[in-house]
């Protein structure tokens, strides 16, 4: 079982497997803390320690159960010439749950504002309710994560490693990621902007449209950094302007 451990071989598909695991997490972590943001503080943390420890559960059971995952790529029906396997049939639903939350967190964000003073209330969200979207979309974003281990690594006890140390990270990055996206509305802007990107992909690889992930990440690394860009400009030009005193029978400028 530990043969693994005295494998160069292994130990590189170990932190390849992880880093790739981390990455594609990153949607992940940008899901959970806009849901999040919709609790009172006091619950936040939890809710995500919560999230992304169902996100460990629900990868391990997966990879747990390869043999039912293979028999989800199976034909089940044909529509128009086109087959549909029970995994098409996940991130399909998947990416349509994401387009749907992510247009009602927009609305939210813009005309829901109007509505705030009118009812309060509305905007701090059920824990219970937050656990389940996270826990629905999890099982979404597990399957593609759990597709990419197995076609990396042959050796089971290297993925359960790689899934645990790459859920961890996401357990210290949660944190300041979604405080920084509740400080920054453009930046939750842009979140879920890329929420609805990777949500169309979901639906696009549901019907064997398949985009290369390399373009998704590069395109949103760069939409971050141009805000990033942008917050930093914002600030300078922000900055109050300071008025130096004249000593008397100085001539002021």
């Amino acid at each position: 079982m530990f043969e693994w451990i005295y494998s160069p071989e292994a130990w590189l598909a170990l932190v390849t497997l992880t880093s790739l695991e981390i990455v594609l997490g990153i949607d992940n972590i940008i899901f959970i803390s806009i849901l999040v943001s919709r609790l009172p503080e006091h619950q936040r943390d939890s809710a995500r320690i919560l999230g992304l420890g169902l996100a460990m559960v629900s990868r391990l059971l997966l990879l747990l159960t390869l043999a039912w995952m293979m028999r989800l790529t199976g034909t089940l029906f044909t529509v128009l010439e086109h087959e549909f396997s029970g995994r098409d049939l996940i991130l399909i639903a998947g990416g349509l749950f994401l387009l749907w939350k992510s247009t009602q967190e927009i609305w939210e964000s813009l005309e829901g504002a109007e509505e705030k003073g009118a009812d309060e209330t509305k905007r701090v969200a059920s824990y219970g309710m937050i656990l389940v979207q996270i826990a629905i979309i999890d099982i979404v974003f597990s399957f593609d994560s759990v597709i990419t281990a197995v076609g990396m690594v042959d050796d089971i006890p290297v993925m359960v490693i790689a899934i645990v140390i790459a859920v961890a990270v996401m357990m210290l990055a949660a944190k300041p990621i979604g405080e920084f996206v509740d400080r920054h509305p453009s930046i939750k802007m842009l979140a879920l902007s890329f929420l609805i990107l990777v949500g169309v992909v979901l639906i696009g690889e549901g019907w064997d449209l398949h985009v290369p992930k390399g373009y998704i990440y590069f395109a949103m690394a760069f939409a971050f950094a141009v805000e990033i860009i942008n917050i930093r400009m914002r600030k300078k030009r922000a900055e109050p302007v300071h008025l130096h005193k004249t000593m008397p029978g100085e001539p002021s400028d």
